[in-house]
């Protein structure tokens, strides 16, 4: 356990009205720094801990350093779909997101993860540099992804390089970052508990009850929101990887299809995969198993000699398009009550984390300077 988390072991409604609270009054004409001093009696709660909940709590509790944040879920690493995650930094386009948007995301998140790669911490968080390739049994109509201009050094392959895959038509070469999971998500725990944040270990069923006790709830709750705010649109993506010891595998390979790719990282390489949508199973398939080893072993023969040394299965939350948007709950009082969601982003959840973690914290704290929270009568 990285940090002090309090196990409900009795209905999380008992922990739903803290001594210290009490909503504020604040003039909805008052402005943003008029706002942020006096925020000490704003309570916040983010309702899941994955990289995007967590994600989301830090920016949350850094920016506004007055609110008082609280973390809940049932799960935290090492516990997570997070946690088993790929964990490369690498998009696909969403259908319904303006590009200009999907850029954003992932040139902040790209950008907030270099930094820590860059840094003392590289060790410490498991988030490196990761150099490779990308190859397509045909070439792609989009030679050139809308993330090539964030990446560093990214390139297309030269025929010479192109004649390792002889079953490959085209590839893209760069530079990316890998983000160890089991060891960022402890690090962003450390991160958020020095911020002030506060962590309750305990299942949500039910947000129109966190609205009685908080003044803004953050949705980052996964796949769980087809049930927490019964969202038909998302479904599980079952994931199925291998981690293997092949520690002379330096550089990443992936395949255009997204099926098969061999990411080395820092204790281990990680292979994969699957993508089997609506499929909610969580025990490890033997075909799997075997589909994956020789799909990886034909895109990267010097795998050969390695061996497996772990292996896990989990559930993408998957959705056309990640949802971060704001609505509002009523309570039984009639006090309004933001509801901020950031959830739905499929496999790609390292990926966007931090740059949609900063919209959600817009969201915040638009949503506290437009509507502010009520006293409580």
């Amino acid at each position: 356990m990285v940090a002090d988390r309090l196990l409900l072991s009795c209905p999380i409604s008992q922990f739903l009205n803290p001594p210290d609270g009490g909503r504020i009054l604040v003039n909805a004409e008052s402005s943003e720094s008029q706002l942020d001093t006096t925020m000490q009696s704003v309570k916040v709660v983010v309702v899941g801990a994955g990289v995007v909940g967590l994600s989301t709590a830090v920016c949350i509790a850094e920016t506004l350093p007055h609110c008082s944040v609280t973390v809940i879920s049932e799960r935290f690493t090492p516990d997570t779909t997070s946690d088993g995650a790929a964990g490369i930094l690498f998009a696909s386009q969403f259908p319904d997101i303006p590009l200009e948007q999907q850029q954003r995301w992932f040139k902040e998140s790209f950008d907030h993860l270099l930094a820590i790669a860059q840094s003392s911490k590289s060790g410490e968080t498991g988030v490196i540099l990761s150099s490779g390739c990308q190859v397509f049994k045909e070439v792609p109509a989009d030679k050139r992804p809308f993330w090539a201009e964030h990446v560093l050094g990214f390139r297309f392959l030269s025929d010479r390089e192109l004649k390792r895959f002889p079953d490959h038509k085209f590839g893209q070469a760069f530079t990316t970052i890998k983000c160890e999971c089991t060891t960022y998500l402890p690090w962003l725990e450390k991160r958020f508990g020095k911020a002030g944040g506060k962590i309750l270990n305990g299942k949500v069923s039910d947000l129109q009850r966190l609205a009685d006790t908080y003044d803004v709830i953050v949705n980052c709750s996964g796949l769980g929101a087809h049930s927490l705010v019964g969202d038909a649109k998302m479904h599980p993506i079952r994931g199925q990887i291998l981690k293997f010891h092949a520690p002379w595998v330096k550089n990443f390979v992936r395949d255009g299809d997204g099926h098969t790719y061999i990411y080395p990282g820092v204790n281990s390489v990680t292979l994969g995969g699957t993508r089997q949508a609506g499929d909610w199973r969580l025990e490890v398939d033997v075909g799997d198993r075997e589909g994956i080893l020789e799909r990886c072993f034909r895109l990267e023969p010097a795998l050969h000699g390695g061996k497996v040394v772990g292996k896990w299965v989990g559930l993408r939350p998957g959705r056309e398009s990640p949802r971060v948007e704001v609505e509002w709950l009523r309570t039984a009082g009639g006090q309004e009550v933001p509801l901020v969601h950031n959830y739905g982003h499929g496999g790609f959840g390292v990926t966007l984390a931090w740059g949609t973690a900063l919209d959600a914290l817009g969201l915040v704290r638009q949503s506290l300077l437009q509507h502010p929270p009520m006293a409580k009568l």
